[in-house]
């Protein structure tokens, strides 16, 4: 390879660490004068690099919006970092496509990198596993998170179908407000003026209804573009995407209150999730130490106020069965009072008989030796 054509692929592989770079600047990179420069980018024109020649003071080069990045021109780790990115996303990240997607996606590149590098790539690839399984999605999942993004982005609001966790399917309009990834899944956080009470099992379709007052009031969309947003109160509700059956975007605009944390309103919702029990208990403890075995998304913990110097942490859950929460509580190694449910009383004070039977009883004697 000739030092010009050298030069030439190190001005792309500049031009690909995105925005503007001036003549001056690519010329003392490149160690060539800045005519030089103007003829490199020339031949890259040549070979059809979309390259954008900015006038003006600030002007210079730049590679045109939506221009795939060739991938001979990855380095090792950035080659890594990529066929990485997209094993660990089909095994534990959020789906938003199909195996076949990602998996042709890797052969893609894998195919074009060069030689030494693509056989310690496949090395990795051969002998690397997880423990956890690949997890499965429709192609449709892709598009349905970019047009809500889209949605979210825009204000706009969104004309949704769902199937909740019990199978009833229902056609709403939603205000979307954000889309948060959490345990492999993507969840959408939307206003759903049409929502009743979180109790209400007709409410409609919302997997995990939110439980946090302090979530504010949404605004409510115009169906006339030019009308501008309209306020008006609505609940905040958590859907899980992979069982969104189809949405399409509504006229009009909305305005979503100035202190929405989508995160913490999916985390909320999923911690009260209409399950089989309601947990409540009291533990002498700073939230930061409960919060370690207990982590958002399974339970909402709210501070209490001091009693005999100590601070108190308020745990409130929901749960289909009781039998794990015991150990949970032993875990934390503080004094706890349980308010509700009274069978979970029962279930501790089992374990805590158990485990002194265990701590008390005697080891067996060992065998005798054999003597023959």
């Amino acid at each position: 390879m000739t030092t010009s054509t050298t030069r030439v692929l190190a001005l792309l592989e500049i031009l690909q660490g995105g925005g503007t770079r001036t003549v001056a600047d690519l010329a003392a990179r490149l160690g060539v004068d800045e005519r030089t420069v103007r003829r490199y980018a020339g031949h890259l024109l040549e070979l059809g690099v979309p390259v954008e020649s900015l006038r003006g003071r600030y002007g210079g080069y730049r590679l045109a919006p939506g221009h795939r990045m060739p991938p001979l021109m990855l380095t090792d780790e950035e080659a890594l970092a990529v066929l990485l990115g997209l094993l660990v996303a089909q095994r534990t990240g959020p789906v938003t496509a199909s195996g076949a997607a990602s998996e042709s996606a890797a052969a893609k590149l894998r195919r074009v990198l060069p030689k030494a590098l693509g056989r310690r790539l496949e090395a990795l690839l051969e002998t690397a596993d997880f423990t956890a399984p690949p997890r499965s999605a429709g192609a449709r999942e892709a598009g349905l998170l970019l047009g809500l993004a889209e949605a979210a982005r825009d204000r706009r609001p969104v004309a949704l179908g769902y199937t909740d966790r019990r199978g009833r399917s229902s056609e709403r309009t939603v205000w979307p407000y954000g889309l948060v990834a959490h345990g492999g899944r993507w969840y959408l956080t939307a206003a759903d003026p049409s929502a009743g009470p979180a109790t209400d099992p007709s409410a409609g379709p919302a997997t995990d209804p939110s439980t946090d007052p302090s979530a504010g009031p949404a605004t409510a969309p115009s169906t006339d573009p030019s009308a501008g947003p309209v306020a008006g109160p609505a609940e905040v509700r958590t859907f899980r995407l992979d069982r969104v059956t189809g949405m399409h975007v509504l006229p009009g605009s909305f305005e979503s209150p100035p202190d929405f944390e989508p995160v913490a309103a999916v985390l909320d919702s999923l911690a009260g999730a209409p399950w089989a029990h309601e947990v409540r208990v009291r533990v002498r403890a700073e939230e930061h130490h409960v919060r370690r075995h207990l982590p958002p998304g399974l339970a909402t913990l709210s501070p209490l106020p001091p009693e005999d110097g100590a601070d108190w942490t308020e745990v409130r859950l929901r749960a289909e069965r009781l039998d794990w929460i015991p150990a949970v509580l032993a875990a934390l190694d503080r004094p706890f009072v349980i308010d509700r449910p009274p069978e979970l009383r029962t279930l501790v004070t089992s374990l805590a008989d158990r485990l002194t039977m265990y701590a008390t009883a005697s080891a067996p004697e060992a065998p005798a030796p054999d003597d023959h």
